[in-house]
Formats: structure tokens, sequence, C-alpha cells
């Protein structure tokens, strides 16, 4: 693209920016990212692209999931074995329930900023800028905390890099090992009203696996490890830039940040920033599609993310909570069917369902995001077209966010160990219980 070059966005409306008060000590921190070494490199993205283009066409299924905003300090090892075993135990019973491959992509590794409703917040008469997460500034309400320093980027880059380095090592070292299922139990899995179908779902498997390779007479190729991806919003576009580059022997330019980058909705505006810079990435995309998206606007994202129409480029995010998808999403998947375009369609279950009780706290029902994900499902049937993946906000651990689930955590509960400092997720047991309902849901081939 002769037009597009890593900063051709600066000449575009930037929103959810924040503003730094020193442009010259951002110019340099962004120098300085330029050189260090990609997070992620090119065959991995060209690998993730081709699963995606399966999942479109109905022969993988995409796993998503994660935190809603990582924090520098839960970069630590308990805390990412937790969240990679909740995503392989979920993919373990989505393999089995729908036979088909699972696409494992984390929201994690670069998930550090966030979108704000304001710029500013005030608290007893003081304003002060808004926590745009840990990769801008810091929660504490302060105004040295809350003040935007360059420094956080390359903070957020090295517990980017912590990360990424520590899934690979145990995934590397067999901790998805099939053989293996027990090594992804956490502490408190004895307490999961699904225990006993999980580890039937993983003694099935493993059974499986063995009997597979006494018939062969040998070890069956990949079922020590899994291939793993890393996602976030690209929200911060300085720091998306610094990770964009050209590989050898490769055309075109790779976000080395992550695998698969998002542009969420408030930052989709086919005029605007995010878009002019995700258009000119060879990643594949993800956009979220909620409320207010139309089918003009819709056409405009595909023909400028997308202009080919390649299979596992775009992939489209809805979220219009339980009682608005049945009315919202016919009209986008008519339009995507009328324009005869491949994208893999993702029903994200969480952020449509979002509420607060009557303490102020905010949370989201099990049986809101469970109705929105069953009537995706019954939509895209209806309508001919193929669900292909679920996005979730949860954590591998054992917090109260989120009412209802097997244990029917109540309004009172969530008092006990709400952890989230932006937005509500599902716990471990509510997390593997959803999974265990999708599976349900999704029929096998044949």
């Amino acid at each position: 693209m002769p037009d597009w070059s890593p900063t051709s966005w600066k000449s575009r409306p930037a929103l959810q920016q924040p503003t730094y008060p020193e442009a010259a000590a951002l110019d340099d921190t962004i120098a300085a990212l330029s050189q260090l070494p990609p997070l992620v490199t090119s065959w991995e993205i060209e690998s993730l692209r081709g699963q995606l283009a399966d999942a479109a066409a109905g022969r993988r299924f995409l796993l998503q999931g994660g935190d809603c905003a990582e924090r520098f300090d839960e970069c630590e090892p308990s805390t990412i074995a937790s969240k990679l075993k909740i995503l392989l135990q979920m993919s373990l019973v989505l393999v089995h329930g729908t036979g088909k491959r699972v696409i494992r992509v984390g929201r994690f590794a670069g998930q550090y900023a966030k979108p704000r409703s304001a710029d500013t917040e005030t608290r007893d008469g003081v304003t002060l800028p808004s926590y745009r997460g840990d990769v801008v500034n810091r929660i504490e309400f302060t105004p040295e905390a809350r003040t935007p320093d360059p420094v956080q980027l390359l903070r957020g880059y090295e517990r980017a890099a912590l990360t990424l380095n520590f899934i690979r090592s145990l995934i590397d070292g067999g901790f998805a090992d099939l053989h293996h299922p027990e090594y992804w139990d956490l502490d408190f899995v004895e307490h999961s009203p699904h225990a006993d179908e999980f580890r039937r779902i993983a003694d099935m498997l493993g059974d499986s696996v063995r009997f597979m390779e006494t018939i062969s007479g040998a070890p069956m190729g990949q079922t020590n490890r899994v291939d793993f991806f890393t996602s976030h919003e690209a929200l911060l576009l300085p720091y998306e830039q610094a990770q964009t580059r050209q590989v050898p022997r490769r055309t075109g330019w790779y976000n080395l940040a992550t695998h698969l980058p998002w542009i969420g909705m408030r930052t989709a505006d086919v005029d605007g920033a995010h878009v002019e810079m995700f258009r000119g990435i060879v990643n594949p995309v993800g956009v979220k599609i909620g409320p207010g998206m139309t089918p003009d606007w819709l056409t405009r994202l595909m023909d400028v993310l997308d202009p080919d129409n390649e299979p596992g480029r775009l992939t489209l995010i809805h979220r219009f909570g339980a009682h608005g998808i049945a009315e919202a999403l016919p009209p986008l998947v008519e339009t995507v069917q009328k324009q005869q375009r491949t994208v893999l369609w993702c029903c994200d279950p969480m952020h449509g369902n979002t509420e607060q009780t009557a303490q102020g706290i905010k949370t989201r029902k099990f049986e809101h995001i469970l109705a929105e994900l069953e009537q995706a499902f019954e939509l895209h049937e209806r309508l001919g077209s193929i669900l292909g993946g679920v996005h979730f906000e949860l954590t591998g651990e054992n917090v109260t966010e989120c009412t209802g689930g097997a244990r029917g955590l109540s309004d009172e509960d969530l008092k006990r160990a709400y952890r989230s400092q932006v937005d509500p997720r599902l716990n471990y047991e509510q997390a593997l219980e959803m999974a265990m309902r999708v599976a349900r849901r999704v029929s096998k081939p044949g």
C-alpha cells in the first residue's frame, strides 16, 4: 500500500489516546521500543490466519478469552498458569463436544490499555485523568499516578515478553500434554459442580490418545503440546506502531506485538486512526460489532480492512446483549452475505450484558451471558451463517464478579472476592460451565 505507513494513522482523528505531558519523552520511548525484539513472529501470525480461515468455514472453532485488563502486578507465575489452565480446560471440553480442532487465543501479553467513557474522573471535587490501564498510567487517585507516563509503555512490553516466555515454556515443556490432563487441575477444581464431568472428558480423550498410539505403535504427534496465540485490543497506537515492522522474505507489514489485534466499537470509525493503522497490517484482525453498527458502516469497514476478501483476515466479534441480539444481528449477517464476504463470526456475550447492582457494583449475570450465546447460535443457523467462535472475559482465579452459574452466586456474594479494576469476569467454575454449555449446543459434524 503506497499510501500507508506505520505512522500514517497520525493524519487521522485518534480517539482514546492519552495526553502525555512531554511529546519528546514519548517519541524517545517509541524509538526505543521499535529497536527491541518482536513479541511474536510472522510465521505464527500466518499460521493463525490459516486456522481462522478454517474456523470461518466451520472446520475449526475459536476460543478467545482472558482478562478484561491485565495488571502489571499480576505478571507472576501462578496467575499466568491459571489463565492458561482454564483456557486449556475449556478447549478440551470444546474439542470433545464440537468434534472440531479448537484455536486457543488468549487476551493476554498486551491487554494493558482500556478505553474510557471520559477523559477525566472527579472525586471529592478533585479532577484527574482517567485510569487507562497500566501501560498508560496507574490506578491510584493521585496526580503523580494518573499522569500518563511513556515509561509505562516499556514496562508493558517487558511484562508482555515475560508472560509470553513463560507460556511458551509451559507449553513446550508438556504443560498441555493430553497424556496428563491432571496437570491442568486448579486448586479449587474439587469444589466445582462440573469437576466429575470434566474429568470424564479428560479421561476419554486421554484413553483415545493412548488407544491410537497402541494401534499405530508410535506416539501421536503434537499430543504433548498445543498452538497458543495472543490477542489484545490495539488501542494505544504509539505502542502498536513501535512493533509494526517488515520481515525478511515476506511482503507487507506485521504488527509483531500480538497475533490477533482487534478494534473496539469506540475506535471503529472508518475514517479514524485505528482503522487506518489496521488496514495496512498483514495480521488477521478483529472488529467488535455492537449496538449502533449499521449495514453501511460494516460494509465500509470490510471494504477498507479486507478489500480482497481474504479468508482468515477479518473476524467480526459481535456483542449486543441478551435483549438486543435478536434485532441487531440479522441485518449485519445479511449484509455480509449480500456482499459475499468470507468472515469469521465470533460471539462476545460479555460486554453487552454489563449492569450494576443496587449497591453500584458492576457485574454480569451468567444467565444473560448464556442467553446471548444461545441466541447467537440459533440466529446464525437460521440465517445460514456459521458462528465460528466465542470471546469471554474470564480468569483462572476463584473470583466473585459475575452472578449466577451452577453455584448460584448472588449480588451479596460479589463482595467476597471482587478483584477486577475494570470489568467483571467469569471465574474458573463459571468459565468451565460455559464451555460445557457451548459444547452441548454445537453438534458434531455428520
